[in-house]
């Protein structure tokens, strides 16, 4: 059965085959290749080649993606020798002025940006139809019908093929196409019944020579299917002076065709990449003129020129011109008969423009147009969408129709400004305003009338409320130094510790950290200055920066007013003088303003954002700078504010520029202040006090002390000594690296120990002050008044329980906490310490008493009974100065140290 149907099979598909090669070679349709993938492997093949049939054809491998890959034949080219590097690197310097010049590159070169190795083209690949074959080339002839045979005939010397049974045919100088033909009638002319399928086979590689400017001239064997494009791979490109636009190919010593490869890199048009021949000579010759193009093109480079090419087909050459150029006023760089360079302006929006011609070294720039907008408005502060907005005919109610649906929740109502330029040379002034007004009663003279290019800024009444997240994320993108920011203000703590430096010292108050050796606040560190310039510069950019535009609904009033102060203290001369005042004292935002048109007392009041609690409206003080030609003075003038806020234009002074006012606070007016107790009192707590108020004072209101105080070892701490400490601290710490630099060798004739030296000095900078204030309430609880203390905001007070240890540090043998025992003395606690080290220096033996005093015992008194120690206290033997050659600091700084560590195991109770 199974014969049978295999016969059938056979019998179809033979019928099938006979019938169609009849008319031409067989192409297998789907139901033949079906029905010979059921045939024996070996019918397969008898198949297939009796009639002429590829059988990959058959078993549906020919639909099979063929993966081709091009072997690597190109490599990174070498980079320059450090010679040639350092040359770049100087002629940028020399030439830094025309550093945008230095950035262009060469246009199409990076095609070539290889280093080449071999060069073994693809094969694999169809033969073109007008493929001119020669000596080399492989003819594979398949031969089906009565008989089938297959042929692999190579093309000899002479141009001929020997096909076998039919002698020579001459092929020289045919196409593969004509081949084909020519073939194809040859054998059905001479044989009945056989027909033939002609296909190509392996190609023939040819010698072909590549001269000039390449970048690895020489003799090539390369694939007959070889074009110009590919030649140029195989030398690994052009060099330096080599030209891209007129490649060449010369035969038999005639030039047969060039080839302009910007056509295939501007265009794609690959229409001159003509095939070559055996003994074909691929030339580049010397690079022609030069014309650099840079500004605002899409593809700034320097692009090779040919002649008559006109500055139109060199803008076409880099992709033409962006959205935001200005043609009109481009600039041509180049050479005149003189050797001096001239410039040429040419506008690109003419034919006339267009059609200059071009000349080698040109060098061509197409400027940017303005980042200045025409009569726009510019909108920032608290408002929901502040930007810039076209001016019409307006005024700030139709900039800003609605309170609710324009501005903040957190918007001042009776501040706002216009800022607006007044002549060209973008001198500005201000006006003041109330929104709140201009909003609600459109016809008020608050809704002032723009005019283009005005900013309207609306400000935020408090600047403690405001999320600055992003504000700061962007500050911090822009001014790498800044790592944190703390503040509700650029312009604050964090970074302007000065404030605004734009008057004298009388209005803006410079940053002082200490006075004759008091501690006030922390330094400023020159890290921090060099941060404030640099947000400084940033801000001063306000009005043309989307970026700061868009976040400047959470900026305080300082931000935002910082580039108007700047600007108006920078137009000040000597005929106008600078329009600024200040304010200072009991009001919302102290501070540096702009001097509005026609402003009295009350309108810089309230661009401080009003009066706070305490301010004391009676009486206030202007200061005033009188100039006359000869002389200058300060005059200070009394204000009465509550008349003047009451409406009395009398007392409501015209201000002028550098005008100062003070806001005083009303007398015996107290901020809220509190101290804390803790401990064994009766009442634990905070406290708030009133001025004058003492520690008995408050230790009465806490109820005094329980049964378990111990009242001779309370610790009570307060910031401002803490901050002398500190001060204190970096000055020794100061000191003694000095004196260690200055110090080469002891008098022993023997090196300082530096290392230890740095540790110690290391330990010390590294103290954290803790501010204890010695206090005895002991003498406090007997009435007398000297031991008493004046309380100050956020002292703290913190009374133990009773103490039962003594303990012992520094330079002993066991440094330890000892259960404190009536009668023990100073020696006593030291042997059971196992006595000092040899480093510690038992002449200068101190104690720290348990309410932070400092007791020395004389040196006779060692191993006296009158040395008693108490509870609470803590033995100190120091380092011996002399075995650490003799520095005199020595000894300061280990008993700072000691007595910080004391105080702060003290403090740390609290």
């Amino acid at each position: 059965m199974l014969h049978k149907t295999k016969n059938v099979l056979l019998a179809g598909l033979s019928a099938f085959i006979i019938l169609t090669t009849q008319v031409q070679a067989i192409t297998p349709t789907p139901q033949m290749i079906e029905q010979f993938k059921q045939l024996p492997k070996s019918e397969q093949e008898r198949v297939a080649r009796q009639y002429g049939i590829d059988p990959s054809m058959l078993s549906g491998s020919a639909n099979r993606a063929v993966n081709v890959t091009n072997p690597t034949v190109v490599e990174p080219r070498q980079n320059q020798s450090n010679e040639q590097q350092e040359s770049a690197k100087k002629s940028e310097f020399d030439f830094n002025q025309d550093s945008d010049k230095n950035q262009l590159k060469r246009f199409g070169y990076e095609m070539f940006a290889g280093e080449p190795t071999t060069f073994a083209p693809v094969t694999d690949v169809p033969v073109p139809s007008d493929y001119m074959v020669g000596p080399g080339d492989v003819i594979k002839v398949q031969l089906y019908g009565k008989e089938s045979n297959e042929y692999s005939l190579t093309i000899n010397r002479d141009g001929t093929v020997q096909i076998p049974d039919l002698g020579p045919v001459s092929v020289a100088g045919l196409s593969f196409a004509d081949l084909r033909q020519e073939l194809s009638k040859r054998i059905k002319q001479q044989t009945i019944g056989i027909e033939s399928n002609i296909t190509m086979g392996e190609l023939r590689s040819i010698r072909i020579f590549i001269a000039g400017d390449a970048y690895k001239p020489g003799s090539y064997t390369v694939s007959s299917l070889s074009t110009i494009t590919q030649a140029l791979f195989v030398a690994g490109g052009v060099n330096e002076i080599g030209s891209l636009r007129n490649v060449q190919v010369k035969r038999g010593g005639k030039l047969v065709g060039s080839f302009d490869l910007y056509d295939l890199l501007l265009r794609g048009d690959a229409s001159g990449d003509i095939n070559l021949r055996s003994g074909d000579v691929v030339f580049i010759p010397s690079i022609g003129g030069l014309v650099s193009v840079a500004g605002e093109v899409q593809r700034p480079a320097i692009y090779e020129l040919k002649k008559h090419e006109t500055i139109a087909d060199v803008i076409n050459m880099a992709a033409g011109i962006k959205q935001d150029a200005y043609p009109k006023n481009s600039s041509i760089e180049r050479y005149n008969t003189n050797g001096l360079k001239t410039i040429i302006n040419v506008d690109l929006t003419s034919d006339k423009g267009n059609n200059t011609l071009a000349k080698a070294g040109d060098y061509i720039r197409v400027k940017s147009a303005s980042n200045q907008y025409e009569d726009a408005i510019t909108v920032v502060g608290a408002v929901v969408r502040p930007g810039k907005y076209q001016w019409k005919q307006q005024r700030i109610s139709d900039v800003l129709p609605s309170i609710w649906g324009d501005l903040l929740l957190s918007a001042d109502l009776d501040y706002g400004l216009v800022v607006r330029e007044i002549n060209k040379h973008g001198d500005i002034e201000t006006l003041q305003f109330a929104p709140g007004e201009a909003i609600t009663s459109p016809n008020s003279i608050q809704n002032i009338a723009l005019q283009p290019r005005d900013k309207v800024i609306i400000f935020n009444f408090s600047d403690d409320t405001q999320n600055r997240f992003e504000l700061n994320s962007l500050v911090k993108q822009r001014v790498s130094k800044v790592k944190s920011l703390k503040s509700d203000s650029l312009l604050d703590a964090d970074l302007f510790k000065a404030g605004f430096e734009t008057l004298d010292n009388t209005v803006a108050s410079k940053y002082t950290n200490q006075i004759a050796g008091v501690a006030l606040n922390e330094p400023t560190s020159e890290e921090q200055t060099l941060v404030s310039s640099e947000v400084a510069k940033m801000l001063s950019n306000l009005f043309e920066d989307r970026d700061l535009i868009k976040l400047s609904n959470v900026m305080s009033r300082k931000e935002l007013l910082y580039p108007i102060v700047t600007k108006l203290t920078q137009q000040g001369n000597s005929q106008h003088g600078i329009l600024i005042v200040a304010i200072a004292g009991k009001v919302r935002h102290p501070g540096v303003y702009p001097l509005t048109n026609s402003a009295k007392v009350t309108d810089l009041v309230k661009a401080a954002g009003g009066l706070l609690e305490g301010a004391y409206i009676e009486r206030a003080e202007l200061t005033r700078t009188h100039t006359t030609s000869v002389v200058s003075d300060i005059i200070h003038q009394q204000v009465n504010l509550s008349s003047a806020l009451n409406g009395n234009q009398q007392d409501n002074i015209e201000l002028k520029g550098r005008d100062m006012m003070t806001i005083l606070t009303t007398p015996d007016w107290q901020e809220r202040k509190v101290v804390e107790v803790k401990g064994e009192v009766k009442f634990p707590g905070t406290y708030n006090i009133r001025r004058g108020e003492t520690l008995s004072d408050v230790i009465a209101r806490a109820g005094g002390f329980t049964e378990f105080a111990y009242p001779s070892a309370a610790v009570f701490v307060r910031e401002s000594v803490r901050m002398q400490e500190q001060l204190e601290i970096k000055k020794l710490a100061d000191q003694l690296r000095r004196d260690i630099a200055t110090r080469g060798v002891s008098k022993d004739g023997l090196s300082i120990n530096y290392s230890e030296a740095q540790l110690m000095l290391t330990d010390l900078e590294n103290i954290k002050a803790v501010g204890r204030l010695v206090i005895d309430l002991n003498a406090l609880e007997l009435g007398i008044k000297e031991a008493d203390v004046q309380l100050e905001d956020s002292d703290v007070l913190y009374v133990p329980t009773i103490k039962q240890t003594v303990a012992v540090m520094g330079e002993v043998q066991h440094p330890s906490t000892h259960r404190f025992k009536d009668g023990l003395t100073l020696g006593d606690y030291l042997d059971m310490s196992g006595g000092p080290r040899e480093r510690g220096d038992e002449d200068r033996v101190y104690v720290i008493k348990a309410n932070g005093s400092v007791m020395i015992p004389t040196q006779s008194i060692w191993f006296n009974s009158d040395s008693q120690i108490s509870a609470g206290d803590t033995v100190i033997v120091p380092l011996d100065t002399e075995y650490k050659d003799n520095l005199t600091l020595w000894s300061q700084v280990t008993q700072i140290i000691y007595n910080t560590a004391v105080a702060f195991a003290a403090v740390s109770g609290i």
